[in-house]
């Protein structure tokens, strides 16, 4: 059995907390393994209220007359929960945004449940134990070579996540999907009301 296909995703978002902050732009782009890219997608979102607010526009440069007649949240998320299917979610910080993604898709009616994702920021962690590098994406980018341009572009952001994964799944050794099993992120399972946890196979 080959490796699986990696939808790899960023999102731009009005702030850092899932619980209050809405997501403004979603990027998607699917690769193989080896890079090659299958498919592009990304789409603005659109706000509940026109007054809503949109956060550091001067990082991710979106205001809310740019999200003003973009895609309504519900179709979005639905689009997303199709283009995630049958792949395996990857992104640079992968629990940031799958946070994101399971309460916003939760609350407009198209729940994604993300059990199992892949980090690129852990996989370039692992790799330096003494931590004597910088692991943001632009520093990972530069590291392999990679191209990173209109950084906090959602799009952008994914397709140079994906640029960098074929290197990092190299440096690990990665061949068959087995030898995944111990760089996934996993969510232990809810009991009661505890809060969601999160841990990496060691």
């Amino acid at each position: 059995m080959g490796l699986p296909r990696f939808a790899v995703v960023d999102l731009e978002t009005s702030g850092l907390r899932p619980g209050r902050d809405r997501v403004l732009q979603i990027g998607v782009v699917t690769v193989e393994a080896d890079g090659t890219v299958l498919d592009e997608w990304s789409t603005l979102v659109r706000l509940r209220w026109p007054w809503s607010r949109v956060g550091p526009t001067h990082i991710h440069g979106l205001t809310r007359r740019s999200l003003r007649g973009a895609t309504p949240a519900g179709d979005a998320f639905a689009e997303l929960a199709q283009r995630l299917e049958g792949a395996v979610f990857t992104a640079h910080n992968a629990a940031f945004d799958a946070a994101f993604v399971e309460r916003w898709s939760r609350h407009h009616g198209s729940p994604i449940e993300l059990p199992t994702r892949l980090c690129t920021l852990e996989l370039s962690r692992r790799l330096d134990p003494d931590r004597l590098l910088t692991h943001g994406l632009a520093d990972v980018c530069a590291r392999y070579d990679v191209a990173l341009v209109s950084h906090h572009d959602a799009l952008a952001d994914a397709a140079a996540t994906a640029a960098i994964l074929p290197h990092l799944l190299a440096a690990h050794g990665v061949s068959d999907p087995t030898d995944l099993d111990e760089l996934y992120l996993r969510r232990r399972p809810r009991s009661g009301r505890n809060r969601r946890r999160w841990f990496r196979r060691r």
